[in-house]
This record gives structure tokens, C-alpha cells and sequence, in this order.
């Protein structure tokens, strides 16, 4: 096979369209897959998710794909973008309709989103993100821009390894980093351009490893 920068990674859950339209307005090399092979050729991986937590592992699973994944994403360290579910899989855990246990790349788990003020969840949307100062994700960016949401759990991890936050009653982690692995809550293949940048951005961080 011809050796491909990106791979969106295709397993049943994704909103793989919409982020392979994002890559070719960008004019980013990538192929859809779900083959073992071509993680292997990446350059950087990006694992996008609609959906729910259980159902997505037991498909990575049942393609077996969970240990390439980590192989290449923890052992090789390739850059990887989880967006959305793909944010909450690299997590320790989740309790969306009972317990289930995740990639576990990162200390985090998975909780039910439970907002003040009588806030509606599933939390669908645009939203404000707040950003860590110069971030390269978060390059040419503005604080607080907009991105658009579409989700009933969160990632409950550190601030050590929180780079973005989202303000929706209470404050919720919209991006985290964790050395090679990123991830966001939001979608940046719905959201514009904001969107295209931080995917241009994760781009520029694969170019440079």
C-alpha cells in the first residue's frame, strides 16, 4: 500500500466522512481504514467517534485493532487526535450504560454530564473553549473561541493534562494532552473555522515528528 500521513481510523463509529472532507479541504494525505497494516504506515492517527462507549470498544476489539493502536500510539508514539468518543476511548473507563473499560492511555474516566441551572444534556451546540496560552493545537486560535459540541459524558482527567475547558454550568475538559496523545470533546470537522485550524494544526505537529 502507499504509505499515508493520517489514518481515520474506521470502525463503525465514526463521523468518518465528515472528518475526511475536513483533511481534503486542507489538503491533507489520509486514508480510511481499519487495517492493522495501515496504522502501521501512518504518520499520525486520528480516531473520531460518534456513538456510545461500550458499543465503540467492543467494535476496536472485535477488529482487532486495540493493541496495534496502542502499539503504535504508546510504543511508536505516533501523534493521535481523538475526537469526541475517540477522546473518552483513550480514557481508564466509563460508566455509559455500565461499566466498561476504555484503551486506558490516560489517568481519566467517563462520567454522565450533570449540569446546573437545569442545563439540557445531551450538551449539542456551540461553545466557548478556553485554551492554554500557546498550545500548538490550539495555534492561531483565539481564547474562547467557538466549537460545536454533541455529547452526554465527559472526560474527568487532571489539569495537568487538561488544555482547553468548556464552560456549560460547570467546567468541563474540551481538549486534553497527554506527551503524543490529543483529544478533544468537540468536533472540529463541524465547527468551521476554528475547526479547520485545529485540524490544520494537528497536521503541522504530525509534518514535524
Amino acid at each position: 500500500m502507499t504509505d499515508a500521513s493520517i489514518v481515520i481510523v474506521d470502525y463503525g463509529m465514526g463521523n468518518i466522512g465528515s472528518v475526511a472532507h475536513a483533511l481534503d479541504l486542507l489538503g491533507g494525505r489520509y486514508v480510511v481504514s481499519n487495517q492493522r497494516d495501515a496504522l502501521r504506515h501512518a504518520s499520525g492517527v486520528i480516531l473520531p467517534g460518534v456513538g456510545a462507549f461500550a458499543a465503540a470498544m467492543i467494535n476496536l476489539h472485535a477488529l482487532d485493532l486495540v493493541e496495534e493502536l496502542s502499539e503504535q500510539v504508546l510504543g511508536r508514539r505516533k501523534p493521535f487526535l481523538g475526537i469526541c468518543l475517540g477522546m473518552q476511548l483513550v480514557a481508564t473507563d466509563s460508566v455509559e450504560n455500565g461499566f466498561s473499560k476504555g484503551l486506558g492511555w490516560v489517568d481519566a474516566h467517563v462520567h454522565a454530564m450533570a449540569p446546573p441551572q437545569n442545563l439540557r444534556v445531551p450538551h449539542v451546540g456551540w461553545n466557548g473553549v478556553a485554551r492554554k496560552p500557546d498550545h500548538p493545537l490550539f495555534a492561531r486560535i483565539e481564547d474562547n473561541a467557538h466549537f460545536y459540541f454533541d455529547h452526554s459524558f465527559h472526560v474527568a482527567c487532571g489539569a495537568a493534562i487538561t488544555i482547553a475547558s468548556c464552560a456549560y454550568g460547570d467546567q468541563y475538559a474540551a481538549a486534553l494532552q497527554q506527551d503524543n496523545i490529543l483529544a478533544v470533546q468537540f468536533h472540529p470537522e463541524k465547527s468551521q473555522r476554528n475547526g479547520l485550524k485545529l485540524l490544520r494544526n494537528f497536521l503541522n505537529i504530525v509534518a514535524a515528528c
